[in-house]
């Protein structure tokens, strides 16, 4: 109770017994949007937009044809075939526009996730690449060191055998004087 105002309300302090200002950062998140994310965003805009506005350009141009076509239907056939064709294109058009529309968002969704998860699994492919690469690089290290040990160790065997030289088969000759 003794935080409480003169009005019978909280003040500065929420519920919890915290300062405001901490309960209204706990509720929004610690960070902005990762740069994979905002990559995402600005790639996908445009991409949703201009298959919105192709959406309502449909949707205008099936206004405006049935515009010009109706006088014409009405004019040169009986009231009903016209009517039923009217109809018919304002439901076709109505239908084609929100299916363009419908099918531009869900695109959008589909390729958001996919880039998504492209962009999480991106830091599991390097870093097993780098993995990869230094355990070559530790075994050719390995390799290099075997290989300069054999050598020495013949060059050793060479000048302690007085004379005897190594042939490509591994075996030793004695050099005649």
């Amino acid at each position: 109770m003794a935080d409480r105002g003169s009005y019978g309300g909280y003040g500065q302090y929420g519920g919890a017994g915290r300062p405001m200002t901490e309960q209204v950062k706990g509720m929004l998140p610690d960070k902005g949007p990762s740069a994979s994310q905002a990559l995402t965003v600005a790639t996908l805009f445009p991409l949703g937009g201009f298959l919105l506005v192709l959406s309502g350009l449909l949707l205008a141009g099936t206004v405006v044809g049935l515009a010009l076509a109706t006088p014409v239907f009405l004019l040169f056939s009986p009231v009903l075939v016209p009517a039923a064709l009217t109809i018919g294109m304002a439901v076709t058009g109505f239908l084609t526009s929100g299916a363009l529309g419908l099918g531009g968002l869900s695109s959008l969704t589909v390729l958001a996730n996919t880039a998504r998860q492209a962009f999480q699994k991106t830091p599991d492919y390097v870093e097993q690449a780098r993995r990869r690469m230094a355990e070559a690089a530790a075994a050719a290290g390995h390799k290099t060191q075997q290989a300069g040990q054999a050598i020495q160790s013949r060059a050793q065997e060479a000048g302690a055998g007085g004379g005897a030289a190594t042939t490509a088969g591994g075996g030793t000759t004695r050099a005649s004087s």
